[in-house]
């Protein structure tokens, strides 16, 4: 089963949880804090493999989880740090954030990688929350929820020339007469239902070709299966369009040109400026000779006779194809400035917290206010009022103040409630 998109949820691992613990030992009297920190939790990695060639495997995990840190203990021992989930794509995937549209990473060689999801930080045990001031806390942290994200996982093939035209021009024939490739080959359009990938090798190199289905016109608007299929050929060097020459469809060779040129330009202008040639497949059909010469009439560019059935005319395309593949450098979809930067990302700087009236509660909202509250473990009155001065310093009471906040009214973060007091 071909698959080359796929959305999917992926939760990095929370922080272990720090540990308050305090020294008891004989003759060892006030020994102070002995609580270890939590571990980090499981980062979320997708990294390429050159032996995949569809996304089929991601379609079935809907939600990608990575496991918790260890919680830290007594004896100031810290928890381990969890195993990173690496999930494998095939070379040539672009990741983006399905909400923001951003493009996370384009993996294009083998081993590239990404961390698409960092793990929460484990929380800090009582020895490392110690202070000059509060030398023997009696309070520990909880450790840092993981990031979640929704993703778009798109995968473009990686090939050096594409195989274009309208159905039954006889891409498929030509895949596999000049590739090691074995695609169906039949007398009906749409025989080919996904691209087919092969390695042409003569003389001492070797380049790949792809064979997309057949477009027809509307297909950068989603008529046929053009619209699923189209961004593959944005990674190719070269286009070739593959063009019943005979007019066996009962279609002009040079309206098929322009048809399958003006989806392209439809579905991105980029794809006009890539090298293309001609390939005038069939030409042992009457009628192929006298429509070759209108058509040259007409259009200026490479054009290739042969006969895939038959194998006429083969090798001097694919030596011409190898020969442009290798005077052609690779082009980068998305420049560097099209990727987001994970640092930015996770530290982007915006108002830490937002306060909305619900009735007669006030709703302090934002990702600082909340990890805050993620973090902390209300198990005693010290942690309550650490937790009280953190907000404090955020600007929180002030915010309040101004909003009308009176003595007694209720104040919600998250699920926990709690009354106002100054």
């Amino acid at each position: 089963m071909f698959v080359d998109e796929v959305l999917v949820t992926v939760s990095a691992g929370r922080g272990g949880d720090g540990c308050m613990a305090f020294r008891r030992e004989k003759y060892i009297p006030m020994g102070g804090p002995f609580g270890g920190s939590g571990g980090k939790g499981a980062d979320i990695i997708f990294k390429a493999d050159e032996g995949l060639r569809t996304l089929v495997d991601l379609r079935y995990q809907k939600h990608i989880k990575g496991l918790s840190g260890e919680n830290g203990s007594g004896k100031n021992q810290n928890g381990k740090k969890a195993i990173d989930v690496i999930v494998r794509v095939p070379v040539g995937t672009t990741i983006r954030d399905s909400e923001t549209g951003n493009v996370i990473a384009d993996l294009v060689k083998n081993g590239d990688y990404v961390v698409v999801a960092y793990g929460g930080r484990g929380g800090r045990g009582n020895v490392s929350l110690a202070t000059k001031s509060n030398p023997c806390p009696s309070y520990c942290e909880r450790g840092e929820p993981g990031e979640e994200r929704k993703l778009k996982v798109e995968l473009r093939m990686l090939a050096d020339v594409g195989l274009v035209g309208l159905p039954s021009v006889g891409k498929s024939t030509l895949l596999s007469k000049i590739t090691n490739a074995n695609p169906k080959i039949a007398s009906y359009h749409f025989t080919t239902l996904f691209p087919n990938l092969g390695v042409v090798s003569i003389d001492n190199y070797s380049y790949t070709v792809a064979d997309l289905p057949g477009l027809i016109e509307g297909a950068s608007e989603g008529i046929g299966l053009g619209d699923k299929f189209l961004k593959h050929i944005e990674r190719t060097k070269i286009i070739a369009h593959v063009i019943d020459m005979s007019g066996s469809e009962g279609r002009d060779p040079y309206d098929d040109y322009i048809t399958i040129r003006k989806e392209l330009e439809k579905f991105s202008d980029k794809l006009l400026n890539k090298t293309e040639v001609i390939i005038a497949n069939k030409m042992d059909i009457e009628g192929a000779k006298d429509n070759l010469d209108k058509f040259k009439e007409k259009v200026n560019c490479d054009i290739f006779e042969v006969s895939a059935i038959r194998g006429e005319g083969l090798d001097k395309v694919m030596r011409v194809l190898g020969d442009l593949v290798m005077n052609i450098k690779d082009e980068v979809l998305f420049e560097d400035d099209e990727i987001e930067s994970h640092v930015l990302y996770k530290f982007k700087r915006e108002k830490p917290f937002n306060i909305v009236k619900d009735g007669n509660v006030y709703v302090i909202e934002g990702e600082r206010g909340e990890k805050l509250f993620e973090m902390t473990n209300f198990n005693t009155d010290e942690a309550l009022l650490r937790f009280s001065r953190k907000l404090r310093a955020m600007g929180v009471d002030d915010e309040l103040e101004k909003m009308g906040i009176k003595e007694g009214d209720i104040v919600r973060i998250m699920d926990y409630e709690f009354e106002y007091t100054r």
